[in-house]
């Protein structure tokens, strides 16, 4: 196991041993270690480690030799002498939503409950005050998946423990490449919210890949008694995407963004390896290197005529394609054949890739949308 893999599944240990500790009366290192599944060792290491971190942990002793652990009953004395600046409080209030915006996580209750506990320290003057910012500076939630709040929850917790334990997951899955639901065998590694949705980064020993599924389209899931030893994950998920996918090798990507845009993109970091150019008529010309996926796709197809794929030519044809085929779906339909209109060549731009490469429309039939390429759905690889 990795240095960071292993310092984060202690983080999560150690987290539920404090919580464990406040909740019941009867808390042993024996107990801790048969629920953890962990050497008695190790429970009185977190033990430790959480007492050189300033928890107020200590020992009760009892008869028989047994040692219940508590947790003092004002741990956090010193808070009571801490004062908000205004500042902060707008800061933490103003980001209520975003702090909230994941939903279903381990600790969700938790922070509910935090989150609670300080609107009720307020007197109610302030707390009418600060709660006007939420209409002041909010965040807009995100199209979530539509899942059941309860079956998510239940689903985060199984996911949650087979990663910190180890232990493989059998889950029913609806595929959007097959279009039907498949039973996988997995090795969690991270779950991440993102783009509205949770996303469970795993490894599939069928594929020997490792592969995003999300959240939403679980339909089962069962955790098994085998365990796994995980591989490494990067520290920042999806950092060679613009959205959740995994897989895809890093290209270098260049787009050449029109001046009524250039604005828009100079404003912002799209991604860590960017590289803006302006050029003289006020356009500007974004260099990166990402995977070439559905996100990148999609991401270049929301500037419409304002943005031009340079490199890599095949993402450029795929772009050229998509383009046609929208064009398709507005174009009428004429029941009798037509001559093809003969273009004027001398005004054609230069494409960045061959001319065979840009097919014409494909014939129409009762209007129906031509199908000569996949579903965008079934053109990603790595996400199932």
């Amino acid at each position: 196991m990795g240095t960071t893999e292993k310092r984060n599944t202690e983080i999560v240990r150690q987290w539920n041993i404090l919580r464990a500790i406040e909740a019941a009366a009867d808390i042993t290192i024996n107990k801790l270690a048969v629920e953890h599944g962990v050497n008695p060792r190790t429970i009185r290491r977190d033990l430790n480690a959480l007492q050189d971190a300033g928890f107020p942990l200590y020992t009760e002793p009892r008869t028989g030799g047994q040692h219940y652990w508590r947790l003092s009953g004002h741990p956090f004395r010193k808070l009571a002498d801490t004062s908000f600046t205004l500042s902060e409080l707008c800061a933490f209030y103003a980001n209520r939503t975003r702090l909230t915006a994941t939903g279903a996580t381990p600790i969700d209750a938790d922070l509910q409950s935090a989150l609670g506990k300080v609107g009720r320290a307020l007197s109610p003057h302030m707390k009418r005050y600060l709660d006007k910012l939420v209409t002041v500076i909010t965040c807009k939630p995100e199209p979530r998946g539509r899942l059941d709040p309860k079956a998510q929850q239940m689903f985060v917790e199984i996911l949650a423990k087979a990663t910190v334990d180890r232990r493989r997951v059998e889950m029913d899955y609806h595929s959007f490449a097959s279009r039907k639901v498949k039973k996988y065998t997995i090795e969690p590694h991270r779950l991440t919210f993102t783009n509205g949705g949770l996303y469970l980064y795993a490894f599939v020993p069928a594929y020997s890949q490792m592969r995003t599924f999300a959240l939403h389209r679980i339909r089962k899931l069962r955790m098994l008694e085998e365990t796994f030893t995980p591989g490494d994950v990067p520290t920042e998920p999806y950092t060679d995407s613009l959205g959740p996918y995994s897989g895809g090798k890093p290209e270098k990507v260049e787009i050449v963004f029109l001046p009524g845009v250039a604005p828009y993109i100079e404003e912002r970091e799209w991604h860590s390896t960017q590289h803006l150019t302006r050029c003289d008529d006020g356009s500007v010309v974004l260099r990166m290197e990402v995977a070439v996926d559905p996100a990148l796709r999609c991401w270049v197809l929301g500037f419409g005529h304002h943005a031009r794929v340079v490199k890599p030519s095949a993402l450029a044809t795929d772009i050229l394609e998509e383009l046609e085929e929208a064009r398709e779906q507005y174009a009428p339909a004429f029941s009798f054949d037509m001559e093809s209109a003969i273009p004027d060549r001398a005004s054609l731009l230069p494409l960045p890739f061959g001319s065979a490469a840009r097919r014409g429309p494909a014939p129409r039939s009762g209007g129906r949308p031509s199908s000569r390429r996949q579903d965008p759905a079934t053109r990603e690889r790595r996400t199932p």
